[in-house]
C-alpha cells in the first residue's frame, strides 16, 4: 500500500482536505493519513467542519495552538517529524499557507519525503503577511506544485520553478463548492434564522491581523460598514471580537454580529448575499463561485484574476476606495462567465499525479 499523509490545522484546510480525501479513497492501493496540528482549536472553528464535510477523524491530533507564529511552528515541526518517521509516507500533501503548512514542509523536506503543495504559486507580494512567507518557502520545498490558476503558474515560473514540477489543476475549493451545492440545508431556514431575505443583505467577514490589530484600520472598516444601507451579517471571528472589546468599538446598529458558522451555512449566506465584504482569501473565491460581487478589505490579493475580471474590488481600509467600490456594485452589471478555476475535478488530477509519481 502506498501512503499519503496530509497535514492540516486551520479552518480552510479542513474544507480542502475533504475533496482530496474523497478522491483518494476512490483509488485502490492508497492509504490516507490526516495529521491535525490543532492550530485552530476553537470548537466553532474546527470540529464543525469535520462533522459537516464528512472528513474522517484525524489519525493524529497534535493539539498545538494558541502561541506565537514562532512558538507554534517550532512545536509543530518537532511533533510532525516524529509522526512522519512513524508513518513513513510516500508523499506529504500540504494545503495553503498556514503555520501548519510551513511546519509540514520543513519536517518533510528534512526527512527527504516528497512534498506536494496544493494552492501553489499564490502571491500577495506583501512580505508583512506571515502567509506570504509560508507559501513561498513551502513552494520552494515542494516536489509537485498544484496551481489553481494561470497567474499562480506564472508566479512560480518567474521564480525559476519550471518543468513537470508545476501541475495546473484548477482550484480544489471549486471542487468542494460543487460537491456541497446539492447538499445544502434549507436555505430558507438559514435566512429566516437571521431574519434576512435573499439579496437583501450584505455578508461581511473580518479577521486578518492587519485589520484587527490596528485600531485606526478597524475604526475605518466600521465606518465603511456604516455606508452600507442593507443589513450586514457579520460572522464574528474570535480575533475580531477581542479587538472590538479591546478598543471599545461599537458596530453600527444594522450590522448583526453572529457566531462563526459552519461551512454549509456560510455558503448559504454567501450565495444569497447582495454583495460580500471580506479580508479572507477563500471567501473572495467563493463569492465568485456564487456570482456575487466582492469588496476586499486588503491592499493586495492572491486572486488577482478576480480583480482583473472586475468582480472583486481591493480597498484596504480606505473609506474613499470603499465608497467608490460600493457605487460600482450598486450601478454596474457583472460578468461571471469566465471559467477561472477549472471544472471541479482538481482533486482527481492531484491524486492522478501522485499515483503516476509513485509508480
Amino acid at each position: 500500500m502506498k501512503r499519503i499523509v496530509t497535514i492540516i490545522g486551520a479552518r480552510p484546510q479542513f474544507v480542502k482536505v475533504s475533496a482530496f480525501h474523497r478522491a483518494v479513497i476512490k483509488r485502490k492501493g492508497l492509504q490516507h493519513y490526516i495529521i491535525h496540528t490543532g492550530q485552530h482549536f476553537d470548537q466553532n472553528m474546527s470540529k464543525v467542519f469535520f462533522d459537516e464535510m464528512n472528513i474522517p477523524t484525524p489519525d493524529i491530533n497534535l493539539n498545538i495552538g494558541g502561541g506565537t507564529h514562532g512558538e507554534n511552528t517550532g512545536r509543530m515541526i518537532e511533533q510532525i517529524e516524529k509522526q512522519l518517521i512513524k508513518k513513513d509516507p510516500d508523499w506529504v500533501v500540504l494545503f495553503g499557507d498556514t503555520d501548519s503548512t510551513l511546519a509540514g514542509a520543513i519536517s518533510a523536506t528534512k526527512l527527504h519525503i516528497p512534498i506536494a503543495h496544493v494552492e501553489a504559486g499564490l502571491r500577495s507580494w506583501n512580505r508583512l503577511m506571515p502567509e506570504e512567507t509560508n507559501r513561498i518557502l513551502t513552494d520552494h520545498c515542494s516536489d509537485i506544485l498544484f496551481c489553481p490558476s494561470e497567474a499562480a503558474k506564472h508566479n512560480l515560473e518567474s521564480e525559476g520553478i519550471k518543468g513537470d514540477r508545476i501541475i495546473p489543476t484548477g482550484d480544489i475549493m471549486y471542487d468542494v463548492a460543487l460537491y456541497v451545492k446539492d447538499r445544502l440545508d434549507s436555505e430558507n431556514g438559514v435566512l429566516n434564522e437571521y431574519k434576512v431575505a435573499s439579496k437583501k443583505y450584505v455578508l461581511a467577514t473580518i479577521h486578518r491581523a492587519e485589520n484587527t490589530n490596528d485600531r485606526t484600520a478597524l475604526e475605518s472598516i466600521i465606518h465603511c460598514l456604516n455606508m452600507i444601507k442593507q443589513d450586514v451579517i457579520l460572522p464574528l471571528h474570535p480575533r475580531t471580537e477581542k479587538a472590538l472589546n479591546k478598543y471599545a468599538l461599537a458596530l453600527p446598529s444594522h450590522v448583526k454580529p453572529i457566531k462563526p458558522v459552519g461551512y454549509k451555512e456560510m455558503l448559504v449566506l454567501e450565495k444569497n448575499a447582495f454583495f460580500i465584504v471580506t479580508d479572507s482569501g477563500g471567501v473572495q473565491k467563493e463569492a465568485y463561485f456564487h456570482e456575487v460581487p466582492c469588496i476586499t478589505l486588503r491592499n493586495e490579493t492572491e486572486w488577482v484574476e478576480l480583480v482583473d475580471a472586475g468582480v472583486n474590488f481591493l480597498v484596504g481600509s480606505k473609506t474613499d476606495r470603499f465608497e467608490e467600490a460600493l457605487q460600482k456594485i450598486l450601478t454596474c452589471e457583472f460578468d461571471f462567465s469566465d471559467n477561472l478555476y477549472g471544472t471541479g475535478t482538481s482533486a482527481e488530477k492531484m491524486v492522478d499525479s501522485l499515483i503516476k509519481r509513485m509508480s
